[in-house]
Parts: structure tokens; sequence; C-alpha cells
């Protein structure tokens, strides 16, 4: 009895609250400007990273910055992900300023380089967007989707957002493409070690560092007390916690009937910023629909071992010479839990 008492206490303790806060804590501020990051800073972003940092100015003004600490240089080295991941930030900025009456005016790139992202600008007088009932439930879901087709509704509410593959045979050819590209990274020494460093084990390290590629719950932090689950483990191809996680991965991509392409005509950081906006109005959509959406980002990244990959992966779902910007599986998964994030305070450059 005491046994099983002290197993479910170990159940109900892992749930990492303070990293979660900031989802409690989304809208409870009294100036506008906060109350709208505090939204933003639930956006998505590559490795979960949050990598910007907000400076406020004045009485009406936000300075945005891309923090150079959170680059990806093995990755992402000419940092595309990390600014596609500034664009979800601004576009979920403008959503919640919205259902507060503001307009924001937003100057990219003000100084010209790409670090100062942009000058956003509050004045009332604005509509919300129906996109902003989607802001709290959103998720990235890395789930396996349930095996049936997206409905034929669902299709059409996406498609202003995406191109919405459904044919079995294309989305055979990306799912092949996706999961050679996953096991380049992960058996690539320096891109997965990158990876390696931001995984956050257990309910301790997560609290203390809500950024990056959690590991939490029961079941994973009782393989980690077994010593099953440790960095070293991680990096290791022929140990059974590498091998269980390569088997877990090819399970969820597989489990995929559709996927969702962006592209944009050119790869300017214009181009990669309105990639993220519009991904994050996607993932909104996906969520008031119903279904699941989950980056997978690896044939597109831009490191040499990638490089044969990459470019299939361009001829593939890239139309007249576009760039594929962000690929995602679609389809009907679970609700899966809140993600880690850092409070606004931290993520003020003058807090």
């Amino acid at each position: 009895m005491a046994a099983s008492a002290s197993a479910a206490g170990f159940v109900a303790t892992r749930t990492p609250r303070k990293a979660l806060e900031p989802w409690r804590l989304a809208g409870g501020y009294s100036d506008p400007r906060q109350r709208a990051l505090s939204y933003a800073l639930l956006a998505p972003s590559a490795h979960n990273l949050q990598p910007w940092i907000a400076e406020l100015i004045g009485v009406d003004r936000i300075r945005l910055h891309r923090d150079p600490a959170l680059n990806l240089p093995e990755t992402d080295p000419f940092d595309r992900q990390l600014t596609i991941s500034m664009g979800c930030f601004l576009e979920l900025l403008r959503i919640a300023a919205a259902q507060d009456g503001y307009t924001t005016q937003i100057t990219l790139f003000p100084e010209g380089g790409d670090m100062i992202v942009a000058d956003i600008v509050f004045s009332e007088g604005t509509e919300p967007d129906p996109l902003a009932d989607g802001i709290m439930t959103r998720r990235s879901c890395k789930e396996p989707f349930e095996d049936r087709a997206l409905a034929g509704e669902v299709v059409e509410a996406l498609q202003p957002y995406a191109k919405i593959v459904t044919d079995k045979e294309e989305v055979q050819n990306i799912k092949a493409l996706s999961w050679e590209a996953w096991q380049i990274e992960a058996r690539t020494p320096h891109t997965m070690k990158e990876s390696v460093d931001l995984m956050r084990f257990g309910k301790a390290e997560i609290n203390a560092t809500p950024d990056g590629i959690d590991l939490g719950g029961p079941f994973l932090e009782a393989l980690m007390l077994a010593g099953q689950i440790t960095p070293e483990a991680q990096m290791n191809p022929e140990s059974m916690s590498f091998k269980t996680g390569v088997s877990i991965y090819e399970e969820m991509l597989q489990a995929t009937p559709a996927y969702a392409v962006i592209t944009t005509p050119g790869n300017s950081r214009l181009e990669q910023l309105d990639a993220g906006r519009q991904w994050l109005r996607l993932n909104l959509a996906t969520t008031l629909a119903g279904v699941a959406l989950h980056p997978i980002s690896q044939c597109l990244q831009e490191f040499p071992e990638m490089a044969d990959v990459y470019a299939r992966a361009q001829d593939l779902m890239g139309a007249d010479g576009e760039v594929v910007q962000m690929l995602g599986r679609l389809g009907y998964g679970p609700q899966t839990p809140q993600t880690p994030r850092w409070p606004l305070d931290a993520k003020l450059k003058n807090a």
C-alpha cells in the first residue's frame, strides 16, 4: 500500500508548474503592450528556444530583438528557422493586441540588420481577429495521428493558410523524405549534440530552464531515475535510449495522413518572417478546425550533411522555384499538454 501511495505521489508531482505559469498569467497585465506580449511569448519556435527579447519604449512602442545567444549554428546555420520563429511571435502579438482593440504598426528591421527585428507602435482602433480563439489551446502535436483522412471541409478551411497535401502518393513521398532527414540529423554527431544540449531532463531542469526540448512526465522521469535516459545515452546510437527514441519517432512520422507546406517566392529575411506569420495563422486555424499540426524541419535544414535531402525536398514540395520554408504533419491527434515558457519579465530588455 505504501509503495502504491508513493508511486501515485510521484506521478502527481511531475508537472513543471513553474515553467507552465506563463500560460496562466497570459493577459493579466495592465499595460496593453505587456498583455499582448504575454500572449505572444506562447508562440511556437525552433526547438522551443523562444529567441525573442522585447524592449518597451515610451508609452506605446515595443522594439523586438532576436537573442543571438539562442542561435542554432549546427542545424540552422543561416538563422532561417529562428527568423521564422520571430515571425510567429510577431503575428501572435498582432492578434493579441487586436483582441484588446489595438492596431500594431510594424516596421520590420528598422536599423537594417536582422537582430532588431521590428518596431511596433500601438494605437487604438481595430477589429478582433477570429483566430484569437485558438491562442490558449494551440499546440504542436508530437504524437501519432489517427489513421483517417482529413475531412473535406477541414482541407478547404486550411487551404488559405498553406498547401494542404492529401494525395496518397505525395504524402508517402514526403513521409519517406522526412524520415530519411530525421535519421540524418539524429545520426550526425554535431547536429544531434546540439539537440541533446537543449534537452531538459525532468521537472527540476524544465522549471529552471523552461525552453529547449522538455523531457518530462512520470514515465520518462522514472527511466531517468533508473539511469536509462541520460544525455550520454541520447548521443549513443547503440544505446537502448537512442534506439527507443528512433522507434518512437518513426511510429509518429509514419502515422501522418496529410501535410501542410508553406513556401515563399524567395528566401529573404522578410519572406522568412512572413512564413512564420503564416505558420502561426495556420496553427491557430488547425486548432479551431479540430486537427493537429506538428512542424517537422529536418529535411529543410541547411547543414552540409542534409544538402542532398534538402534539394530533393525543395524539388518535391516547391513549385515554380519557390522556397519551402515550413513543413508540418497534419491529422487528428490528441490534445497535448502546454509547453514550458520563460515568464514575461525574463523576456523584457528593460524589466
